[in-house]
């Protein structure tokens, strides 16, 4: 909680035992970069192994009866044992606290956690754990938030409790429930043995500066428990990235639409990868609610209850509450295919999805004629002579009546049924897509929410490739397959003429290599340029490497100011161009990077003439 001292904010964990304050304990290491802003609204507490006295607020002191309580940084001493306690951030520092605590003899390391999921994190908080009771021994309890925190991170709990390098209880990485209670029954004698044996460590021990302890009236043991058992090592159980994309962001979207009291949601199904993923999200989200409800979770129920408007109401289907609270729909235009149309029903009926079906024709038809009344000039598609300015004029316009027929239907679809609320409209452009500004800016990509919008093209497609077993979704064998089109240019003899990654000039393998080399290496254009001549030199001669980064650099910046409307979107990268608070940057780039491009230009030619024999054969 937030603590006042001395006209300081601290942001502090409050132990107490039996109505007393036993301390308050401020943290030291606060999180700022990436998603955390934590400076912003605190200061870091700097006097290590420091107590003072702090004077309690007059309502607090009418509750415990005391006057003051120890600040600082200092451990509790019971009469078996001694109890340290991390903050978060301070197990991801480079000389954490239980380091030293360790080597004074705290047995018991506490963390109280708000560590956020990130795909194809959790080996890494299980990792900082283990090896933080290996090298020092002791105990390890890992509390960590659970839920979401009306925005775009997702907590996704994995409490923990370790000894000596080996985990003994494990909590559940995804749940509804609010509250989970993790025990574990272990000898302290194994965390003195086990110290005793590392001679390294003891002569560290041995010259290790004191914490001021505070005694503590109380005991985790007593003699009746000489009989009792205790808990065995168990291995950690890791979810794939396909489970952890099925589960996060479906308690994330389930947190949504409990705490918006909103009726439901509503997805434009286009009969692709991306908004087939989104849908199969929100039914994986329908069976997590009916398997917490059939385990008697009472506030889920409820919470159900509140959304579909009916008292009586219990979920045991996922289709038939997938069918009361999702609505799809399928935004029909003279450039869609029947194969679409055709996939986007297949798999609302599988699912049991209130379907929709509409053509938006009328709708451009009468946008389009409001222009050529005040200009006297009718575009055209570049297929039909048109220029490039035009063909991607009238793309957009398709795009953006989809984003206001979406908020129509969201507003008002319940109404025409005589049903009581109204519906959160889901975006899923994918991070791939967002991260080069393949999209238009305030077309369906524009909503209430994302659930996908931070995970890439290869992990969509391998998750819905998941979905088909684990939910028997067979509709989705055929969106799979197909290529990933948007539909907005004229179809040639009745196929589709445009695909994504043709359009994009890259492949989304590709975009998420630049993503990561952008994002979490910090590479600008040269450097990405020098990066890749050494992992693609089997595949690309430099000429190549030069102008895919050229050719990135040059529509990421040209598309840089869509993230400033970005829809807000579940974090599962690390390579998210989330422009609100995890990348910050400028949005008005010189797209040309003359200095860069100049700079990968002349290695280049410096390569061509020093080796070009070693380029033989490199297609």
């Amino acid at each position: 909680m937030p603590v006042m001292h001395r006209n300081v904010r601290y942001n502090c964990r409050v132990i107490f035992l039996n109505r007393k304050i036993l301390l308050i304990r401020p943290k030291m290491a606060l999180a700022n970069e990436g998603n955390y802003r934590e400076l912003r609204w605190f200061t870091p507490w700097s006097r290590s192994r420091h107590t003072e006295e702090y004077l309690l607020p007059r309502m607090i002191q009418d509750l415990t009866k005391q006057e003051t309580a120890p600040f600082g940084d200092a451990v509790l001493a019971t009469w078996d044992t001694c109890i340290g306690s991390e903050i978060c951030e301070e197990l991801w520092t480079p000389h954490s606290p239980h380091i030293d605590m360790g080597l004074d003899g705290v047995e018991i390391i506490t963390n109280a956690s708000g560590s956020h999921h990130v795909l194809r994190k959790a080996n890494t908080r299980v990792d900082l754990v283990t090896m933080a009771t290996s090298k020092n021994g002791g105990i390890y309890l890992l509390a960590n938030q659970k839920g979401c925190d009306g925005d775009r991170l997702y907590y996704d709990g994995c409490a923990m409790i370790a000894m000596n390098g080996s985990v003994f209880a494990q909590g559940s990485q995804f749940s509804l429930d609010d509250v989970e209670v993790l025990t574990a029954t272990l000898d302290l004698e194994d965390v003195r043995s086990y110290r005793a044996e590392i001679s390294s460590r003891n002569l560290a021990a041995s010259r290790a500066s004191p914490y001021p302890r505070v005694k503590v009236d109380f005991a985790l043991s007593c003699h009746e428990d000489l009989l009792a058992p205790v808990s065995e090592p168990i291995e950690w159980k890791y979810h794939s990235p396909e489970e952890e994309i099925s589960l996060g962001p479906a308690c994330w979207l389930w947190d949504f639409l409990r705490r918006s009291q909103q009726a439901g949601f509503l997805l434009p199904l286009s009969g692709g990868v991306d908004s087939a993923a989104t849908a199969c999200l929100v039914y994986s989200m329908c069976c997590q609610v009916c398997k917490s409800v059939k385990s008697g979770n009472q506030e889920v129920l409820a919470d159900v209850r509140t959304i579909v408007n009916q008292i009586s109401y219990t979920p045991q289907d996922p289709r038939d509450l997938c069918g009361r609270i999702l609505t799809t729909c399928y935004m029909a235009s003279k450039n869609s295919s029947q194969e679409t149309c055709t996939r986007a029903r297949e798999l609302a009926q599988q699912i049991g999805s209130h379907h929709i079906s509409l053509n938006i024709d009328p709708a451009v038809k009468a946008v389009m004629s409001i222009f050529s009344l005040v200009t006297g000039k009718s575009p055209l598609f570049a297929a039909h002579g048109g220029s490039s300015r035009e063909n991607l004029a009238l793309q957009n316009v398709q795009a953006r009546i989809r984003m206001v027929l979406a908020y129509l239907f969201a507003q008002l679809s319940l109404w025409s049924r005589g049903v009581r609320g109204g519906l959160l409209v889901l975006g899923s452009a994918n991070v791939d897509e967002s991260l080069l500004g393949y999209l238009t800016k305030y077309d369906c990509s524009s909503a209430d929410i994302n659930p996908i919008g931070g995970i890439s093209k290869t992990d969509l497609r391998a998750f819905v490739q998941f979905c088909i077993e684990r939910f028997q979704l067979p509709a989705l064998q055929s969106i799979l397959s197909a290529p990933a089109t948007a539909e907005l240019e004229p179809l040639a003899d009745g196929q589709v003429s445009q695909t994504d990654e043709e359009d994009m000039g890259m492949t989304y393998a590709e975009l998420s290599v630049y993503g990561k080399l952008r994002k979490v290496a910090k590479m600008g254009p040269y450097s990405m340029f020098c990066k890749l001549l050494g992992m693609w030199r089997h595949i690309c001669t430099p000429r190549q490497v030069a102008d895919k980064v050229k050719r990135f650099f040059s529509k990421y910046s040209m598309n840089r100011h869509k993230m400033t409307t970005l829809t807000p979107a579940y974090h599962a990268e690390n390579y998210s161009p989330e422009d609100n608070r995890f990348d910050l940057r400028p949005f008005l780039y010189n797209t040309g990077w003359p200095w860069q491009f100049r700079c990968i230009e002349n290695q280049v030619l410096q390569l061509e003439r020093a080796a070009p024999q070693s380029l033989d054969g490199v297609d």
